[in-house]
């Protein structure tokens, strides 16, 4: 199959376009597909978290550490550095130490540094759920044309909001 666009390159990438309310379907050649900003040669995926730890790991002195085990789940930082995957939560306390040194070499710190998740408050959950229960109960109301009591679930709603 030709490109769209020069009428002379063979077809590498099948690009749609959406403009507006108007869809382009374009079948470009390597070269068009270039000009027209769309990567084609073949991305090398990234290197995957177990290797990262591993090569990291391979760079770390091996310490009698490796024979560290969790008292709840019974893994050991042998384990850890040969999945990437810790056995439970509290392999954190366990290997904390291996842990600190790992995170330093990765990110350059062990402390985290940026923004801490605030959890909503009850409060905020609870009219959330609310507001959207109402809006259901809102929308079958009028559906079922019993506009009054849409109206008043309206006006619940925005007293809600």
């Amino acid at each position: 199959m030709l490109c769209d666009m020069c009428k002379e390159g063979v077809v590498v990438v099948d690009l749609t376009k959406v403009e507006g309310a108007e869809v382009r379907h374009l079948r470009l050649c390597e070269k068009c597909a270039a000009e027209q900003g769309v990567e084609t040669s073949l991305v090398v995926p990234k290197e995957q978290v177990t290797e990262l730890l591993q090569s990291v790991h391979q760079h770390m002195p091996t310490a009698s550490d490796d024979a560290a085990r969790c008292t709840f789940c019974s893994s050991t930082l042998r384990d850890f550095r040969s999945t990437g995957r810790l056995g439970c939560p509290h392999c954190y306390d366990a290997f904390e130490k291996s842990l600190r040194e790992l995170l330093r070499r990765v990110h350059g710190n062990s402390r985290h540094v940026g923004h801490r998740y605030v959890a909503p408050s009850e409060g905020d959950v609870e009219r959330s759920v609310t507001a959207g229960e109402l809006r259901e109960r809102l929308q079958r109301a009028i559906e079922s044309e019993q506009f009054e009591m849409a109206a008043d679930i309206r006006d619940k709603l925005r007293g809600l909001e």
